[in-house]
């Protein structure tokens, strides 16, 4: 071989080791893309600057804001543990991948947020704060909360009349505590992280659960009177509750004027979902609607108390515990309907609808007890008729 073929041989190989050599530096970072998260070694810890080697992908850099953000975490590290981070940039004016730590964990994070959402596992955490409408509780540096309604029988607040800062001062009690929850609902585009407590019973209330079914009869202490029914604990560590609706076959509006807290009680089991148990005091009592099916019919007079007043009409109670409405188109406007009957008084109706088996009752209004009774529609069309009268003179 000649000297001018050997010297172009040799710039021919200098030149291309040299392309590939830049080829090489320029791959791997072609795999990667800003917002990625990647796995890096700590090299060095220069001030508020960290050095991670990231492999094939060089050197990454975690410095400026990025640092200040991250300074409780990064300040424990030391040379050889691995981190992970997210790219910010994939190169910088030094030639580094700039990198965010905070910014990773929450990936991380949300992530695993999202896995604990579709598996449905429960988790134990510490409550760290709360307010009057229930609980925050943190997960990986993530802010999350915990309803007051999807807490379980066990910790709800039982507070008589609803009162919010008394309900207030009872979830504050279990603020440091560690509970077991379930991720409900979660959007990390709007930072939403929503707990439940609910259907995270442990194996020891699962048997106990067992024990019981639908339709048994139970009796207990009632330990909570609430706006919404009763909390009744029927053996340790086991409490079922008892809707408003299902206290009593007649209206309840406040169920501490009928129960409070200690009182025997019993009652029957109408569902079971998970550790929740649904009673049913009403249950065990007569149906009013059954035993005095055959005792009214359409047209017959009878004799009720007022127990409300409502946009819709008046809300009637009959002697033998059924009740229905009156209508407000009995009384023409809710106006009248007020100047005409009080809550708590008696006053005459007629049955205009008996249908026991849909437990519907309506009744047209025929004036107060003791006095004789009146057709207060007829009055009604009158007062138009003679409305009508004077526009027709006035014009």
């Amino acid at each position: 071989m000649n000297t001018v073929t050997h010297d172009k041989a040799l710039e021919f190989g200098n030149n291309a080791s040299s392309i590939m050599e830049e080829l090489l530096k320029l791959r791997p970072k072609t795999f990667l893309k800003e917002g990625d998260i990647i796995n890096g070694v700590v090299l060095e810890k220069d001030g508020a600057r960290v050095y991670l080697d990231l492999g094939i992908f060089g050197t990454g850099i975690i410095y400026g804001k990025e640092y200040q953000n991250a300074r409780d975490l990064l300040k424990g590290l030391k040379e050889g543990d691995t981190v992970s981070a997210k790219i910010v940039d994939l190169e910088n004016e030094d030639g580094l991948v700039e990198l965010s730590v905070k910014e990773a964990g929450a990936e991380i994070a949300w992530k695993d947020i999202r896995e604990l959402k579709e598996s449905g596992d429960a988790i134990d955490l510490r409550i760290s704060d709360s307010n009057k409408g229930g609980l925050v509780i943190e997960f990986k540096g993530i802010k999350g909360f915990l309803p007051a309604s999807q807490l379980n029988s066990t910790h709800y607040p039982r507070v008589e009349g609803g009162d919010k800062d008394k309900i207030s001062d009872e979830l504050k009690k279990l603020v440091g505590q560690v509970l077991s929850v379930t991720i409900l609902d979660t959007d990390s585009k709007s930072n939403k992280l929503i707990f439940t407590e609910k259907g995270t019973e442990s194996e020891e209330i699962k048997k106990t659960i067992e024990k019981y079914k639908i339709g048994d009869t139970v009796e207990g202490e009632i330990t909570g009177v609430v706006e919404f029914g009763i909390f009744i604990k029927i053996e340790d560590n086991l409490e079922g509750l008892a809707h408003i609706s299902e206290l009593d076959w007649a209206l309840v509006e406040n169920p501490s004027q009928l129960f409070k807290i200690g009182d025997k009680i019993k009652a029957k089991i109408i569902a079971i979902e998970g550790d929740k148990i649904s009673l049913s005091v009403k249950a065990l009592k007569p149906d009013p609607w059954e035993i005095n099916k055959e005792k009214y019919k359409k047209g017959d007079i009878v004799t009720g108390k007022v127990l409300r007043l409502n946009k819709f009409g008046t809300l009637v109670l009959l002697d033998t515990g059924i009740y229905g409405l009156a209508h407000i188109s009995e009384f023409g406007t809710e106006k009248k309907m007020r100047e005409t009957v009080e809550s708590g008084k008696l006053y005459i109706f007629q049955i205009a609808v008996f249908q026991p088996e849909n437990r519907k009752l309506s009744l047209s209004f025929l004036g107060k007890e003791g006095e004789a009774p009146r057709n207060l529609k007829t009055e009604i069309e009158e007062s138009k008729e003679e409305k009508k009268t004077e526009e027709e003179q006035s014009a």
